[in-house]
């Protein structure tokens, strides 16, 4: 059986590794999905007044505004670097693309799809990503805000998820959907994902 010291000391060397980011790339990550968060809260902001559906505009107003409680916690734990530079921005020239689709889409079925099942499932997978490389001694403060964004997130998105469903009633309905998906899961492809090339790894 193995001396509890040693595991002491093995679980101890495990939680000092390094993350999987270094401190630029970490401070580009966070810039990036701030960047976004700082988009959705225009976004969906600007969308309130003309949605129909109650349950759907109420929704809105309250996801709009933890995007933007988002984007502030974001930049907030974003590694300080030396050379001053900005860097909440779009992490590829390309994001600025889905968030001119996302300003154009018309109709609340095509509005919730790209929302809830292109934009937010793929913010969801990207917070994980970079909560799962942090490292536990060198990132406390990087994880605290992923874990605290990444749940929040995943409210909206079972929320959201559940509004759209409710509104797919005819197979135009889920043609449309499919469609509004298609185009903006597309573009997001050729950004290299929502926080730009090398979202996921």
């Amino acid at each position: 059986m193995a001396d509890p010291s040693e595991l002491s000391s093995v679980s101890g060397r495990r939680a000092a590794l390094p993350g999987r980011f270094d401190l630029v790339e970490s401070a580009r990550r966070l810039g990036a999905c701030a960047w976004v968060e700082e988009r959705l809260f225009e976004v969906l902001g600007s969308w309130v007044q003309g949605v129909p559906e109650p349950a759907v505009k109420i929704a809105l107003a309250r996801h709009s505004r933890g995007h933007a409680a988002h984007a502030l916690l974001l930049s907030e734990a974003v590694p300080r670097r030396h050379d001053g530079e900005d860097v909440v921005v779009a992490g590829a020239d390309g994001l600025a693309a889905v968030v001119e689709a996302l300003v154009g889409t018309e109709g609340t079925v095509e509005r919730l799809t790209g929302v809830v099942r292109v934009v937010v499932p793929r913010m969801v997978a990207a917070y994980a990503y970079h909560l799962e490389g942090t490292s536990r001694v060198a990132d406390t403060a990087t994880a605290r805000a992923l874990r605290m964004v990444l749940a929040d997130e995943i409210d909206h998105w079972r929320e959201g998820e559940t509004l759209l469903q409710g509104l797919l009633r005819t197979p135009r309905d889920v043609e449309a959907a499919a469609r509004a998906q298609g185009a903006l899961e597309s573009l997001v492809v050729a950004a290299g994902g929502i926080a730009g090339p090398g979202t996921l790894g």
